[in-house]
């Protein structure tokens, strides 16, 4: 068997021509234009490409974008007093503070300072509460890609056996959670799961979400079974830096019936899961239907 490749930069065009198409509905019907603010502290190489493919993207699909490029040893109440001004913004429907922060920061304190409804990250502890109760929230970026690859290859997910190798709180437990909700049979596997071999073995949905290469080799996955390959690491092989994934993209491919290959995978989804969240975000915060398609 040889798995089917769900091209993840070839969805993710498609939902930012989707995006792009709702923000020209609502300048035209509602004379609205949502705006994206990044916030950046510090210097992080990783981070500022990151910040700039995201502004890049945020203008390309017709929104406001907004960046505010802090020095690293900006206090804490500095950054707070940003936050604060961007809560009350009215031209602002998505604050994104940019990961990691200086160690001087209260990361934790720095994310619940976001109003919960402009949260486009969806790590405030709020919208972690309502997506761990069913209910309207903001939902994280990566977790939101891959569910909507699984349920475009799949269309429902009903009654399938999944298993999320990671429990992170930005993607293993979220991705737990919008799998139950699309009434999945759900298990969290981590560093100490007993048999974790096995424990795969039984899913028909494999997210690999823990940051070691090529950890699940192709006889951990059953036939046919559809792989999330999350992982995103730099290895040297051959003399060259390589990018891979969790999953042992060869052995796996053979296997299963479907992978996201790395890079191409999930990782462009993430950006346009953003760009999708901060629409909705508008949406909500004027009353308006929300974006088919785009949400969980």
């Amino acid at each position: 068997m040889t798995a089917t490749i769900i091209d993840g930069k070839a969805f993710a065009a498609r939902v930012r021509e989707q995006v792009a198409e709702h923000v020209t509905r609502l300048k035209t019907d509602h004379d609205l234009k949502p705006g994206l603010a990044v916030v950046l502290v510090g210097e992080d190489p990783a981070s500022q490409v990151y910040v700039r493919s995201k502004g890049k993207m945020t203008v390309e699909v017709g929104m406001n974008s907004v960046e505010h490029k802090l020095d690293a040893d900006t206090s804490e109440a500095d950054l707070l007093s940003l936050i604060d001004q961007l809560n009350n913004d009215p031209e602002i429907h998505g604050i994104l503070v940019q990961l990691p922060l200086p160690k001087h920061l209260d990361e934790d304190l720095v994310i619940n300072s976001v109003a919960p409804e402009k949260d486009v990250d969806g790590f405030h502890i709020s919208n972690v509460g309502l997506l761990g109760t069913g209910q309207k929230s903001m939902v994280p970026c990566t977790p939101l890609g891959c569910l909507m690859m699984l349920r475009d290859h799949h269309g429902s997910l009903s009654g399938m056996d999944a298993v999320v190798i990671g429990r992170s709180n930005i993607v293993g437990k979220p991705m737990a959670q919008l799998l139950l909700g699309d009434s999945c049979t759900v298990t969290i596997a981590h560093s100490r799961t007993k048999d974790l071999a096995d424990v795969v073995r039984r899913a028909d949905i494999v997210v690999a979400a823990v940051g070691r290469p090529e950890m699940v080799p192709g006889d951990w996955i059953k036939p046919g079974a559809t792989v999330i390959d999350v992982g995103i690491n730099r290895i040297e092989r051959d003399g060259k830096n390589k990018l891979v994934g969790d999953a042992d993209f060869d052995s796996c491919a053979a296997v299963a019936g479907a992978i996201t290959p790395v890079p191409g995978g999930v990782g462009p989804m993430t950006i346009a899961c953003l760009l999708a969240n901060t629409v909705t975000a508008c949406c909500r915060a004027n009353g308006l239907a929300e974006p088919e398609g785009l949400t969980a």
